[in-house]
């Protein structure tokens, strides 16, 4: 599922920006981008990113910035910024090249709030990310509540045609039986031979019993209805209902292989194109 958040929060002089994007993806896919972070603070976004995203490829980009006051002075760390050039300055002398000027010596490490690695006390970072994950989850639950609309069609469908076929096949033994004298009158025709009642029952029995589909009907109703129950449930339900697609689809296709009757073949295929904008859509689900 897709899906969009920023929070901003200030804490302690610090503003910290985060913003987190999520696409589609069939496992949980996270990173994160932007200011280096101490291994308390990367711990706990892991921990709040996984506790609301199951499923999907998440960025994270996280963004901090220290307040300046007073034309920026309080910005600069003197005392870093006086080691820093001690130290440049005497690997200047040992190579022999001029003296660092003050551009080099803020790029250091430390001597600007830039370079700064924050512990969880000293920066708004999980403030920031918990409004982000809120407008995300807000997203994402509008996304979940059409694709929940729209799956419930497709699977409304296949309940409808799953109760055609169930029709169609009660019928079946009454056509073997119709198909199968037909045949043998034709064979037998001017011919002195009677039909053996009981011989032609056995064979219908036995060609009605390859042709029987009510294991296969009574599976996939079980199956759809748990799937209609996944997609107006809670929680995370993209992998069980991905699941229940595939035994769907093992469940049409048997039914498919053992009609005989044309009617039930063109349903079949028809629930088949069906099923597949379902599997569609489901790459979509957390």
């Amino acid at each position: 599922m897709t899906g969009f958040g920023r929070g901003v929060a200030e804490q302690g002089g610090l503003r910290a920006t985060v913003d987190i994007r999520a696409v589609n993806h069939r496992f949980l896919d996270l990173k994160l981008r932007g200011a280096a972070l101490a291994p308390a603070v990367e711990e706990a976004v892991n921990a709040k990113v996984r506790a609301v995203v199951e499923r999907g490829a998440v960025t994270v980009s996280i963004n901090i910035a220290r307040a300046v006051s007073g034309g920026g002075a309080g910005a600069i760390d003197l005392a870093a910024a006086v080691a820093a050039h001690a130290q440049l300055a005497e690997l200047a002398q040992r190579l022999g090249l001029p003296g660092p000027d003050l551009a080099l010596v803020l790029a250091q490490p430390g001597v600007t709030g830039s370079g700064e690695r924050l512990d969880e006390e000293e920066a708004p970072v999980l403030p920031a990310l918990d409004a982000a994950l809120a407008q995300l989850e807000q997203m994402r639950r509008s996304e979940g509540a059409a694709l929940a609309a729209e799956l419930g069609l497709r699977f409304d469908e296949l309940v409808a045609l799953r109760l055609s076929v169930a029709r169609l096949a009660a019928a079946v033994p009454a056509q073997v039986t119709r198909r199968l004298q037909e045949r043998l009158g034709r064979l037998l025709e001017g011919q002195e031979l009677a039909l053996d009642p009981a011989r032609l029952a056995q064979e219908v029995a036995v060609l009605a019993d390859r042709a029987d589909v009510t294991e296969e009907l009574v599976r996939l109703a079980s199956h759809l209805d748990q799937a209609r129950a996944l997609v107006t449930g809670p929680g995370a339900v993209g992998r069980r209902l991905d699941f229940l697609v595939q035994e769907i689809g093992r469940e049409l296709n048997t039914i498919g292989s053992k009609s005989t009757v044309t009617e039930i073949s063109a349903a079949i295929v028809e629930g088949k194109a069906t099923l597949e904008k379902v599997r569609e859509q489901i790459q979509n689900v957390e």
